[in-house]
């Protein structure tokens, strides 16, 4: 197993929810990706979907994939193509569940995808929003 350092959390970058299935096709088909890039899909609804294995390095972040878990939750634009903290309650509450059960197994800090990045994914500050779970232990 490869050791993790950090867990990266991410929007699609869509208005509305969308599958793994759904985004697997944008990396596998229209960028050329041999899997889907996120480890995990959080959807609108709550419910946590699995992407890439964890065991294999993600597509999500550039130079920061080789030692990171790739989190992403579906939404984080408005209509118009604005960033927009989309997230629902459900959302929400399936990110911490997820957000802890990654830093109990694996450890890491959880950061997000702007921090590395001029994006503005994931459309709020996740690295302070969980700073309560990256300094669990």
């Amino acid at each position: 197993m490869r050791k993790i350092n950090k867990i990266i959390v991410h929007c699609t970058a869509t208005p509305g929810d969308v599958s793994i299935e759904t985004v697997r096709k944008w990396h596998v088909e229209e960028r050329g990706w041999r899997d889907v890039g996120y480890h995990f899909l959080v959807r609108t609804d709550g419910t946590i979907e699995e992407g890439r294995p964890i065991e294999q390095s993600g597509a999500h972040t550039k130079g920061e994939n080789w030692d990171s878990i790739g989190v992403a939750y579906a939404g984080g634009t408005g209509k118009n193509g604005e960033w927009l903290d989309t997230r629902t309650a459900e959302q929400k509450d399936s990110l911490v569940d997820l957000l802890c059960q990654l830093k109990d197994t694996y450890g890491g800090t959880i950061y997000g995808h702007k921090d590395f990045s001029q994006k503005a994914c994931p459309s709020f500050d996740a690295r302070l929003e969980y700073d309560n779970i990256s300094n669990r232990f």
